[in-house]
């Protein structure tokens, strides 16, 4: 969902990197053995197939671009999970939690859900979405399973020590829970109160996934809010870049708090390795779109009207509905993501091949 630029490196090094790493580069088996996923709908692989939710992608234009059609991801192809599962070497995308079988939770599974935030408030305006509480409790029942499998407690923390964890939430804790009532004046806390509060009860929940064994997380914050076009749309352009510039403000604001919990996590955790994860990049290659939905949407929610015929020219769109990006500005992202994630997988092999 980061899209405005903040130097991190130069894209045009990376993809450069990038493309001689995927011709030359071979890979027998992933760079770790399991990945698991937590976070919310740029993760979402079809876990709200499953839900009473009006949060659901499994419906035509979404999944246009994606072997076998719809499968519940909120993109047009792709989502940052499938990439960064490619990236690291697994041969299949990283399978929902939702059906998983013993062979899936060995390789890690994905709890994402469109809709869900840190909070267990957030998002339950679209119905039964699965909070980061609720993943967290579905995770605690996957190392129990794993426990099993693998022939005991101390073997299945041997192996989760091994794991890198993907973990990206608080957008919607903003665009879903705390803004339309900041905007609507009816708010209970000012910006920072809401932030604080929000990053207290992130710090704890993080803690327990520690405790459950994790010890690789990336962290990743949340996006350029104020430029989703549906907030946009909702409160108008108020900043040089037509943004909206309070939400870009306070979302902001998180990121920098988050960062300094990532700190005193790796402070204070032993063995832990947290990391913020920079997806942002400085341009965009053959994406020249970078604010009109590529598919025809609803206002309401900023989703793709089901049945309708997207843009041809989904390449050049960084947007594929009004909150979410296209594959094609994923794959750019995601690829940045994995590099800044490089200090919990090995980088040998890479670093000889560029």
């Amino acid at each position: 969902m980061k899209y405005h630029p903040e130097i991190f490196v130069p894209i045009l090094i990376i993809l450069s990197l990038f493309s001689q790493w995927e011709q030359q580069q071979v890979l027998a088996e992933p760079q770790v053995p399991c990945f698991f996923i937590f976070g919310d709908s740029i993760v979402d692989n079809g876990n709200n197939n499953f839900r009473q939710t009006t949060s659901r992608a499994d419906f035509l234009p979404y999944g246009i671009d994606f072997p076998g059609g719809p499968t519940g991801r909120f993109s047009n192809g792709r989502n940052i999970a499938d990439i960064l599962a490619e990236l690291l070497g697994f041969e299949k995308h990283i399978p929902r939690y939702a059906n998983a079988t013993n062979e899936d939770f060995v390789g890690g599974v994905n709890y994402g859900s469109g809709g869900a935030g840190i909070l267990d408030e957030t998002g339950t305006t679209l119905g039964d979405v699965i909070s980061f509480n609720e993943q967290l409790s579905n995770h605690k029942g996957t190392v129990r399973r794993l426990a099993e499998l693998l022939g005991g407690r101390l073997a299945a923390r041997r192996h989760l020590r091994k794991c890198i964890y993907y973990v990206g939430l608080g957008n919607n804790d903003y665009l879903l829970n705390y803004f339309p009532k900041f905007y609507s004046s009816s708010a209970p806390y000012n910006p920072q109160n809401f932030t604080s509060l929000l990053i207290a009860q992130y710090s704890n929940q993080l803690r327990k996934l520690y405790r459950y064994g994790a010890r690789k997380v990336a962290m990743f914050g949340t996006g350029v809010l104020g430029c989703v076009p549906l907030q946009i749309t909702k409160y108008g352009g108020t900043d040089s870049s037509g943004c909206v510039g309070t939400i870009n403000e306070v979302s902001s604001l998180f990121n920098q708090k988050l960062k300094r919990v990532i700190s005193d996590l790796n402070n204070r955790l032993v063995d832990a390795t947290f990391i913020y994860t920079n997806d942002t990049v400085t341009s965009y290659g053959n994406i020249t779109n970078l604010t009109d939905p590529c598919c025809n949407v609803l206002t309401s929610d900023g989703a793709c009207i089901a049945g309708t015929v997207p843009c041809n020219n989904r390449e050049e769109h960084f947007f594929w509905d009004a909150v979410h990006p296209s594959e094609a500005a994923t794959m750019i992202t995601g690829k940045v993501a994995y590099i800044s994630m490089s200090p919990l997988y090995s980088t040998t092999d890479l670093i000889q091949t560029w």
